[in-house]
Formats: structure tokens, sequence, C-alpha cells
């Protein structure tokens, strides 16, 4: 066997993580953000659809949870996990608002929400961004290539170039870094050791 199928796409995750690598000023922007909001008592909102969906539950897992080192939980809810809550919407107003009304339920000025979609067109994902800036929410998009609806939506956003499966498996890889960097400001200083290390990372 050639292993073609291997590596055309390795090949093709290798050229959307080399478009990641030049958004890291950004990635480390919003984790020093992330974690100095979540540390001062704002919550964290994510969702997506399909492995999108799953993608955003990584993230809240990991932030609830750790990723790690030890810290204190962090408040961070994925809007798609209430099965409940997202039939009932769905039935009664339709599967564009299931998102857009969770936020306006749970979402306070000052909270951040991520929504993660790969091709950055999901209806209720746009809707989702439009209701989180209504209400003061800061509103980060994880998409594909750009331009997009939902990027544009948002607050700010992180557009890869790359195949759909590329796009997400990077999408993964940027939740890892995220988590990477809440970690480490709020690692407990080490004794005798002073300074925020969120002024380490952010001149």
């Amino acid at each position: 066997m050639s292993h073609e199928i291997v590596h055309r796409h390795l090949g093709g995750l290798r050229g959307t993580l080399e478009g990641l690598a030049g958004e890291s000023e950004r990635i480390e922007r919003w984790g020093v953000e992330l974690a100095t909001r979540l540390r001062h008592g704002s919550r964290l909102l994510a969702a997506g659809n399909g492995g999108s969906a799953a993608e955003a539950q990584h993230l809240t897992a990991e932030l609830v949870g750790r990723y790690r080192g030890e810290r204190e939980p962090l408040s961070a809810i994925a809007l798609h996990a209430d099965t409940s809550a997202i039939t009932a919407l769905g039935n009664d107003y339709g599967y564009d608002e299931v998102f857009a009304r969770q936020v306006r339920a749970h979402g306070r000025p000052g909270d951040v929400l991520v929504l993660l979609s790969t091709s950055g067109r999901s209806p209720n994902l746009v809707a989702a961004a439009e209701a989180g800036r209504a209400l003061g929410l800061t509103v980060w998009a994880l998409t594909g290539p750009g331009p997009n609806p939902l990027a544009t939506a948002a607050s700010e956003a992180l557009c890869l170039r790359g195949e759909t499966p590329s796009v997400q498996e990077a999408h993964l890889v940027t939740v890892h870094l995220l988590c990477e960097v809440v970690d480490r400001v709020l690692a407990p200083a080490p004794r005798g050791v002073a300074g925020d290390v969120a002024e380490e990372l952010v001149p």
C-alpha cells in the first residue's frame, strides 16, 4: 500500500497547523483574557454543532476540571450539552434559536462566548453570536476559511484555511493551547516569586 490516504490527510493538517502557528499572538492573548475574566467571576459559554460540539465540550471540561496542573475549577458551560433544553428549544423556537436563547438566559456582560464551526455558516451559531454581543459578551469564533457569517458576527475570529477535517483537528489544538495559557496564568506562584504571569505573556 502507498499510504496515500494517510499522507494526504496529514499533509492537509500540516498546512492548517502552519496557519494556526501564525495565530500564536491571538491565542496567547485570548488565553490570558479568558483566565483573567474567569478568575474574577465571569464565565465561559461554548457551543458548536456535531464534531465542533465535541470540541466545545472538550474546552469546558478542561476548564471545569483541569488541563495539566491543579488549579481552582472555572465556570464553563457547553450550551449543547443539555439535551432537554436543546430539544425543547428546538421544538418550540426552531433549531436556529437553540443557542441564542441559552445565551440570553445565561450570559452576563463580561462573560466570554466561544463558538466553533468549520464552515462559519451555521445559523444557530451566528444567532448566538449576535445575541451574545447584544448582551455585552465577548464573542470569539473558531472557524474555517474566512470571511464567513460567524466571523463577521463575532467580536473576533480565528479563521483557518484547510479542509473540514483539518480545521476541526486544528480547533482541538487551539482548545489545548488556550488551556495551556489559562493554566500558566492561574498557576500558583512559587514561594518568593512575585508578579503576575499574565504580565509575562502580554507586554
